[in-house]
């Protein structure tokens, strides 16, 4: 963190003495760069190249670097209102407008302003990821026999038995596709499970990427109600029958945005239900490895118990790593596999190599379980630290839940929900960014909520302070006038 602050410091005080140098003009040696800056040489190299990535120096080799010619005017827009009358032509009342709507993704994906702190976040922070364990293992990738060579379009042979022996039950390498990540693996699979219009179940509330992405393939989302067991059942199996539905997605460990586990008991009726119906159950399986070092064990995943195919399970190194190693996993049973493997190979062709051999390395090597542990403690500490805080300066909040895995809490607001967007800006206002609930609902929500992550902060001084700033916000809207 403090090679990067420097290099940013740097870029940004040569930055500020470019307009000292004339277009073509040579800036002082490395060396003397690094001299008047007292920063090593990696750090100039890197402010150099950053430089030269923004178009404002040249470099040239064994000559030095040297201030960028002058752009060229941006030209005219052109006029692209034309695009809006193609893009909402449905081609006819039976047809579903076919609308993108990322905004419930970009809220956790887009970095908050300086000085706010991160309480909507969707990753590890810096500090968490397995910074040093990924670069030496893509190093090691690197020099693998054939690791710039085109890779089997299912994926590595080795990686897909990996991810097989993850999920467990009887599955094998031969049942598994490697994809760019989890939201790759989910949107690969509602274009796969269901045609356009075709109405598709989801747990209420539920992760508003996928949402987003069965919107944008033209489905349908139908909610059905999660409560402290997980999805409802009974409400499941009348929502089958109404709807004709094809498909259900689920988050059966750790919910987003609940932190729910769906119970035992609850479990072999979900499947039931589906297969019943001749359906499919879209198992995202997202945070297992967010597990929090004081949970108890962990039920198996629905796919690890389904001979008959109806569970397509879905999973990713993304979550527990960084968000920049884009590698998951779509495990099937059955033709439906082949259908997957048809819209991965039209849509992507397949996921790097390079990639891939970086993620075996990572996952074979001793950081890899040290990494795991933990990941687990750090969780479950600032998950403490988080709801204790929470529970002191906010109790109007209510928390349903305690999780046990997971990067953050879903919290009811007292008044009605739309107070939610308000409180979302008075947030900001104060310092720290939130996630507003109703991204997370595909119809009306029954109340406002807001989701806060730990998973995404320094740890527990910035977790104090996230609090407080909130505390501020909530107060803000007491106030009248």
């Amino acid at each position: 963190m403090h090679e990067r602050s420097s290099v940013s410091e740097l870029v940004n005080s040569l930055k500020g003495e470019l307009n000292r140098y004339s277009p073509g003009g040579k800036l002082p040696s490395s060396r003397a760069l690094v001299e008047r800056f007292k920063v090593s040489p990696v750090t100039v190299s890197r402010a150099v190249a950053q430089l030269a990535a923004e178009g404002l120096v040249v470099t040239r080799p064994g000559s030095g670097a040297f201030r960028a010619e002058a752009r060229a005017a941006a030209p005219a827009p052109g006029d692209t209102s034309w695009q809006e009358v193609s893009l909402s032509g449905d081609g006819g009342p039976e047809v579903v407008p076919r609308t993108v709507d990322a905004s419930g993704v970009l809220v956790t994906l887009a970095a908050p302003p300086p000085g706010v702190i991160e309480f909507n976040g969707g990753y590890l922070h810096p500090g968490l990821q397995p910074e040093r364990a990924l670069a030496a293992a893509l190093a090691r990738a690197g020099r693998r026999p054939g690791a710039w060579g085109r890779p089997p379009t299912d994926g590595l042979s080795d990686l897909r038995a990996w991810f097989a022996r993850e999920i467990g039950g009887t599955l094998t390498a031969a049942d598994v596709l490697i994809t760019a990540g989890g939201q790759s693996a989910l949107a690969t699979a509602l274009r796969a499970l269901a045609p356009p219009g075709a109405p598709v179940l989801v747990e209420s509330p539920t992760y508003p990427g996928m949402l987003a992405a069965a919107r944008a393939t033209g489905l349908r989302p139908v909610p059905v109600p999660v409560d402290a067991d997980g999805v409802r059942p009974d409400l499941l199996e009348a929502a089958f029958r109404a709807t004709g539905a094809r498909v259900f997605v689920c988050q059966p460990l750790f919910q987003n945005p609940t932190g729910v586990i769906l119970a035992q008991d609850r479990r072999e009726r979900i499947v039931r239900a589906a297969r019943e119906a001749g359906a499919f159950v879209v198992e995202d399986d997202f945070a297992r490895r967010l597990v929090h070092a004081d949970a108890g064990p962990l039920p198996e995943p629905l796919a690890a118990h389904d001979p008959d195919g109806v569970v397509v399970h879905v999973r990713s190194l993304t979550k527990v790593t960084s968000p920049s190693l884009r590698v998951g996993a779509l495990a099937a049973r059955g033709p439906v596999l082949e259908r997957l493997r048809a819209i991965q190979v039209v849509d992507s062709f397949f996921v790097p190599r390079p990639v891939q051999e970086a993620a075996l390395e990572l996952v074979g090597s001793p950081a890899w379980e040290r990494h795991l542990r933990d990941v687990a403690a750090e969780l479950g500490s600032r998950r403490t630290a988080m709801t204790t805080a929470v529970r002191t300066r906010l109790p109007e909040l209510a928390l349903p839940l305690v999780p046990s895995g997971g990067g953050s809490i879903w919290l009811r607001l007292p008044g009605p929900g739309a107070d939610e967007p308000v409180l979302v800006s008075a947030a900001l206002r104060a310092g720290v960014a939130v996630a507003p609930g109703r991204p997370y609902h595909c119809a009306e929500p029954p109340a406002g909520h807001v989701r806060l992550s730990f998973a995404a902060v320094s740890g527990p001084a910035e977790i104090a302070e996230g609090v407080r700033r909130l505390r501020i916000a909530v107060d803000e809207l007491r106030t009248p006038g």
